[in-house]
């Protein structure tokens, strides 16, 4: 009798403790669901645009307040298939000095984004490596791979809860890069349950430490239920800089092809 009481205890312990791991593992997938649904009907509200040109400024500014401003045009070539990213082409009107630059995105899932930066005083067409798009895009507190689309399945994803958002209630999820040479460790996403629109993004850094935050205001809603952010804000708080991006009106449906985002055409842009 004596040995059963000495081996009861540890078969319950161990019962005890399979259910504890257990149940945890069907919560943390759980969480991973919801965390999925949510950024996937975030994503998927925007389907149907086709294609999309904006002109916009983009106001730089330092730790002291100074501002720099220049003005580009983007346009978007919208690829509805989930396991192909979209096509954007990003050209600088002004200042005179980077007038004709452009940038040429091609968002891919897992694998690296094709981009290629075309500089027109060395009048070439750069690819930008795979482990160089957490470097800053010209000069901002934007990186090169904040430029390209930021496609459902390119994260995996958890949900953390949800939280006011100004006059809204968001749900707030954490989604971590599934891409090599991110340079996120993870992100964190305030997602409205109006809309389904992103209102703010949380970028950590590869040591874990935040990054940088990038605000998403004035959301203006077009023809057949496209929503879109008219100005972007990213504050870096390493640097204290920060760079906005401020849009006009979106044109849709202009009747973009495949053939206007080819990298040959980058020296033809101006």
């Amino acid at each position: 009798m004596k040995v059963l009481s000495l081996k009861l205890p540890s078969v319950w312990l161990l019962t005890a403790l399979f259910g504890v791991v257990l149940t945890a593992g069907v919560y943390a997938g759980e969480l991973e669901d919801k965390g999925f649904e949510i950024a996937a009907r975030s994503d998927r509200s925007d389907r149907g645009f086709a294609d999309s040109i904006v002109d916009m400024k983009m106001v730089l500014r330092n730790a002291h307040g100074q501002e720099a401003t220049r003005s580009l045009v983007l346009k978007t070539l919208e690829i509805e298939d989930e396991s192909v990213g979209d096509k954007s082409l990003i050209v600088f009107e002004t200042p005179a000095d980077i007038y004709g630059t452009a940038l040429l995105s091609y968002a891919k899932i897992l694998d690296p984004d094709d981009q290629w930066l075309y500089l027109p005083a060395l009048k070439r067409v750069k690819r930008i490596s795979s482990v160089n798009k957490s470097g800053p895009f010209v000069g901002s507190e934007f990186a090169f791979e904040d430029f390209t689309s930021q496609e459902l399945n390119k994260f995996s994803y958890k949900y953390i809860g949800q939280e006011p958002c100004g006059d809204l209630v968001c749900d707030v999820i954490e989604r971590t890069p599934l891409y090599e040479n991110s340079g996120y460790t993870r992100q964190v996403a305030w997602i409205d349950q109006s809309v389904f629109q992103t209102r703010r993004v949380d970028f950590y850094d590869r040591r874990g430490a935040l990054l940088k935050t990038l605000l998403f205001e004035d959301y203006r809603e077009y023809d057949g239920g496209i929503w879109r952010a008219h100005t972007l804000k990213m504050k870096n708080h390493m640097t204290g800089k920060s760079t906005d991006l401020i849009y006009s009106d979106y044109a849709f449906k202009t009747g973009l092809k495949d053939s206007d985002f080819q990298k040959g055409i980058l020296r033809r842009v101006r």
